[in-house]
């Protein structure tokens, strides 16, 4: 769960300070910067995952080309800036496995990453790629601070079910000169007093963060699976029309993809022995979600084509209360973005960020409501504790629609609006976040503000 984003240098992000609850809703005109957080959290998550070169590459405005990198770095004129910074807060799972199986524990479950990158004006060595690592540290949060630093409302339990701390010493990553070299230093995880792994960040190629494994480092891998749990979902309703086969992963892409082998994985693990698997708990309340959006729903399911000769399909059916069943490919974008949604809230491994762009898309106006119930039954519930049936979900949207800023809970809004800034005499305008008087993020001393 992010609790806290600091980004300045990253595209149009300078000095921007956000702090996120479980639902968090950004809304602004096009254009001001609210889909350069995302790409932010996306790189964050990237970097957790991949070499350096291969995240950045990643990134929308790149475009997968390695001489575009330098477009992800914030431009005034034709002057770029040399770093861009990251800081997160997040709580971080408390367990976990890495690359080979082997189980992980965490010391500390709340945690604090930074990150400075910078661009490599002379490249000595091409196969480093154009970014340098100025620094990388990864530190906790002591349980005894946890309460002044989660500003969102919250009960106890959940801040004991989610906050641990059993570590001996401060940093998990650390970032030091030593005789003019700048080295990071991975340390032992538990209160070991074995000697940390020393890495010269000249050399790197990645973060060190993204090469952990749980006999070394376990909290440290716990915050990368964290960091690559944040991901974009993008629904796209080709995607979510089509059928799996019965071997497919069970687990909804961010795409949509596997949307019906996702939904079959649920019903048939839900199903008690004496029921068929029509009665499954899951269709029963996966279809009352829908009913939301649409009256016309009895019930839905997953129907397995077992023809010789081929794969067994699986294919979502939805029927109507006239009795008529349609396939998904037959549902229009909305329901289908909506059934996704309503699916990804009944399923407990799909933990992490979930990040969505403009959710009000292909809904009907009296629906937005709906719309936004279920986005805030995805996220995780702060006055309960955390199980399997409250697993640690957050979500973030952003919009333009007044449609959905008058339906959002005052505590859950943040307004980006454009803010002009002044360096060496050069005026440019950047993005700032402001939040509604009264709520939570106002007690922040020096947090912006505006009016609903």
């Amino acid at each position: 769960m992010l609790t806290r984003l600091k980004v300045s240098g990253f595209k149009n992000l300078v000095d921007v300070d956000v702090r996120f609850g479980p639902f968090t809703c950004i809304a602004g005109v096009n254009g001001v910067g609210k889909s350069n957080l995302f790409d932010a959290i996306r790189f964050l998550s990237a970097l957790a995952d991949r070499p350096l070169i291969d995240a950045a590459s990643s990134d929308r405005d790149t475009g997968g080309r390695t001489s575009d990198v330098r477009s992800l770095f914030h431009r005034v004129g034709d002057e770029y800036d040399r770093e861009m910074s990251f800081e997160v807060e997040m709580i971080v799972p408390s367990k976990g496995v890495d690359d080979l199986g082997q189980e992980a524990s965490a010391t500390s479950t709340f945690l604090r990453y930074s990150l400075v990158l910078a661009y490599r004006e002379n490249l000595t060595n091409g196969s480093l790629g154009p970014l340098e690592i100025q620094k990388e540290q990864l530190a906790h949060i002591p349980k005894g601070e946890a309460k002044e630093n989660l500003y969102f409302t919250h009960s106890p339990a959940w801040r004991k079910s989610s906050v641990k701390s059993r570590r001996w010493t401060r940093y998990f990553i650390s970032t030091q000169e030593q005789e003019g070299t700048r080295q990071i230093k991975l340390h032992q995880d538990g209160g070991g007093r074995g000697k940390p792994q020393t890495f010269q960040a000249l050399n790197l190629p990645r973060t060190v963060l993204s090469a952990t494994n749980a006999a070394e480092s376990p909290t440290a891998l716990l915050a990368r699976r964290e960091m690559q749990s944040w991901r974009l979902l993008q629904l796209e309703p080709s995607s979510l029309r089509e059928p799996d086969d019965f071997s497919s992963l069970a687990r909804i892409s961010s795409n949509g993809s596997h949307l019906p082998a996702t939904l079959y994985r649920l019903a048939r693990k839900e199903q008690p022995e004496w029921k068929t698997e029509e009665e499954s708990a899951v269709y029963q309340q996966v279809s009352n979600r829908l009913c939301d959006l649409i009256d016309d729903v009895r019930s839905i399911r997953v129907d397995r084509d077992e023809r010789k000769g081929r794969d067994t399909l699986l294919t979502i059916y939805v029927m109507g209360k006239d009795g008529t069943s349609h396939a998904a490919r037959a549902l229009s974008d909305g329901t289908l973005r909506f059934l996704a949604l309503a699916v990804i809230a009944q399923d407990p491994e799909f933990q992490g960020v979930l990040c969505l762009e403009e959710p009000e898309n292909g809904i009907h106006p009296e629906r937005i409501p709906s719309m936004i119930g279920l986005l805030q039954h995805i996220a995780v519930d702060p006055e309960e504790s955390i199980d399997d049936d409250n697993p640690l979900r957050q979500v973030i949207v952003n919009t333009h629609a007044p449609t959905i800023v008058q339906q959002v809970p005052d505590d859950s809004l943040l307004v980006a609006v454009p803010k002009e800034f002044s360096r060496n005499g050069s005026f440019f305008r950047g993005v700032q976040f402001r939040c509604l008087t009264d709520t939570w993020r106002a007690r922040e001393p020096g947090m912006p503000t505006c009016s609903r």
